[in-house]
């Protein structure tokens, strides 16, 4: 970013209480330069785009009415937030922001005192920070706390429980309702339905305070007719004020917002501010707000790669040959959802429903990113899109599969984490027969440590009566989820990377279901993985080779259940390294490693993982590297060991 003074106000600003000394006049000047500012830097480096410029008014509003950090502003996901990021010191790093070193693309406690909740993940937000408000509240502290949530993640079960808890408190908490109308997809259920009702209907407010006020000023009988009308439950009463869903929470209901109008929005949070109970401020915004293209499509550009300011277009998003070839594993959501493993699997989700009337797709509110686009299109009444809420989706899954129905739920591997419950109690307990596609797994990259697909074998791999597949290429893909579907009977897993396939030995053939083993099985030396560091291995193998080290290597198709086969295999050489794309704790190479140990297997034994920790924000490739499960920290782990035993 351009250290030099561009903006007239901007500059200018360095943390709220900058902003708060400017008029409510130059306010819509700062969000024109904010907005611009957010253009000029995420057209060059990719971020969450149009999600940022629908919150630019509501950001700046916030933080003039409210005075942060003392009152307290927890953002949901975090799409939202790099207004939040501009106003709050950290203009000047802006220009690092989702980049190794730099900083986050989410709100993070460790990173600035404005940040007052890690986020990354739905639904979070009012939970937290009416935890905040509790706390504050115990300590004597009469500041404000505010949660901003979106409609899509308002669907998820979490908000719910949040809002079924906090809307019993008797002091001011203050929930603000982003809704822009659509999340990553096409928003769906009842509570959709039903904030459309709610924002055609902008009069209510103004026909309550001017209700009130006559009430008022009627001698008397008015202020005691108001309060009756406020606390009675009468038919009257609706007659005045217009009962929400919100209300019967025990929410105070403000709304329908303008969320680009600086006046309205100023207005409702002072407002809100002398509620002494819990209050809801319904705010309606346009995702892209300000950049023609992305108010057009704010899908695609939810989160888009470099593109032109002036046409909109990302030269990314066109064919090229790393793309067609599946090379680009830093690539964002073109190649991973028309090119790679999810595209493949959703083309192959059709193949089968085409065959199989029992076949149903789930999906919670990601049907583009997994690929479940044409499913969607192709058959509508076996196609269920449960919105944010994965516990749902698992169990609701477990419903379809109890009555003969062949359920596959596909997600990603980080939004997985949050139906542990439901798959080991509904799913594997139940010896349920549903099947997972675990999107993304392994390493994703720049979102960082809320978005890693690190996890999903650890916890899968605790949970008895589940077969997991982590296939290495489209065929094995293919192979595996066929097998999940026709031949499992209980919890199937296949997992896949983000991307699409990576270099394959002109010499291997197709994948096998269990293992496959790729080199001289009489060499002394044997490397072992799955998935995608498959590739990476078959590169370290030759590199290894024009040194004078041979090996073997043996992939892992199957992990869980580990074939015996595969583990007898490994035990006749003198050197076995594995090398995992996930967490050592609870990973494959342990497990191998207890098997190995049953054998008579004398050799060494070395695991590469990644140890007790998150993975931070960097992209694919820096990531591999630094963890050294590339080829070249492959090469330099076998080499380094074979150096210290001789």
């Amino acid at each position: 970013m351009n250290s030099e003074p561009t903006y007239n106000l901007l500059n200018s600003i360095n943390y709220p209480e900058d902003l708060r000394k400017l008029t409510v006049e130059q306010l819509p000047e700062v969000c024109g330069e904010l907005r611009q500012d957010i253009i000029k830097e995420l057209c060059c480096n990719p971020g969450h785009f149009a999600a940022s410029l629908g919150t630019v008014e509501l950001t700046v509003a916030l933080h003039y009415v409210y005075n942060t950090p003392y009152d307290r502003i927890v953002w949901d996901v975090g799409h939202q937030a790099y207004t939040h990021k501009l106003l709050t010191g950290r203009y000047e790093q802006f220009d690092t922001i989702r980049k190794k070193g730099g900083i986050s693309g989410f709100p993070k406690r460790a990173e600035s005192k404005y940040d007052d909740f890690n986020t990354g993940h739905s639904s979070t937000s009012i939970s937290a920070a009416y935890g905040i408000a509790r706390a504050k509240h115990l300590m004597g502290d009469q500041s404000y706390t505010v949660a901003v949530i979106g409609d899509g993640s308002f669907t998820g079960g979490l908000a719910f429980e949040g809002m079924n808890n906090s809307g019993r408190f008797n002091k001011n908490f203050i929930v603000v309702l982003n809704d822009n109308k659509m999340s990553i997809s096409p928003n769906v259920g009842a509570l959709s339905r039903y904030l459309t009702t709610v924002r055609i209907q902008p009069w209510y407010m103004r026909v309550k305070k001017i209700t009130e006020k006559i009430l008022s000023h009627i001698p008397l009988i008015g202020k005691p007719l108001k309060r009756f009308l406020q606390g009675g439950k009468s038919k009257l009463k609706n007659l005045v004020y217009k009962n929400t869903l919100f209300d019967c929470f025990g929410f105070t209901y403000l709304g329908p917002i303008d969320g680009h109008n600086i006046d309205e929005l100023e207005n409702a949070f002072e407002c809100a501010k002398k509620v002494n109970s819990p209050v809801l401020v319904h705010v309606v915004t346009k995702k892209g707000k300000g950049y023609e293209y992305a108010e057009k499509d704010p899908k695609t550009f939810h989160g888009i790669n470099k593109f032109n300011i002036e046409t909109g277009e990302s030269p990314q998003s066109k064919e090229s040959f790393s793309s067609v070839f599946g090379e680009d594993i830093d690539s964002g959501e073109p190649l991973s959802s028309h090119k790679g493993f999810s595209a493949e699997f959703g083309k192959t989700m059709c193949e089968f429903a085409e065959d199989d009337k029992k076949i149903c797709a789930i999906t919670a509110a990601m049907s583009g990113g997994t690929g479940l686009t044409e499913f969607s299109r192709l058959f509508k009444e076996r196609f269920f899109d449960v919105g944010i809420a994965e516990e749902h989706a698992v169990t609701f899954g477990c419903g379809l599969a109890a009555k003969g129905m062949r359920p596959v739920f596909a997600v990603y591997s980080t939004f997985l984490q949050r139906a542990y419950d439901q798959l080991l109690h509904d799913a594997a307990l139940g010896k349920l027969h549903l099947v997972i596609g675990v999107d993304r797994a392994g390493i994703v990259g720049d979102d960082g440590e809320t978005h890693q697909g690190v996890f999903d074998v650890s916890i899968l791999n605790t949970i008895p009566n589940t077969t997991i597949f982590s296939p290495a290429y489209f065929d094995g893909m293919r192979k595996s989820l066929s097998t999940s579907i026709y031949i499992c009977d209980s919890l199937a897993v296949v997992r896949y990377p983000r991307g699409g396939e990576l270099y394959k030995p002109d010499d291997f053939g197709e994948e096998n279901l269990s293992y496959d083993v790729y080199g001289n099985p009489n060499c002394k030396n044997l490397l072992i993985t799955y998935g995608r560091l498959f590739s990476y291995a078959c590169k370290a193998k030759e590199t290894l080779a024009k040194q004078g080290i041979e090996i073997c290597i043996l992939k892992l198709c199957r992990i869980k259940p580990i074939d015996e086969n595969a583990v007898d295999f490994a035990a006749d050489f003198d050197n076995v390294w594995f090398f995992e794309e996930g967490i050592k704790n609870g990973g494959i190479a342990r497990n191998f490693s207890d098997l190995l140990c049953c054998t008579q297997f004398c050799g060494d034994y070395h695991i590469k993982a990644i140890n007790d920790k998150f993975v931070k924000q960097m992209s694919v490739s820096e990531a591999l590297h630094e963890l050294k499960l590339d080829d070249d920290g492959m090469v330099n782990t076998i080499t380094k060991n074979l150096k210290e035993k001789n």
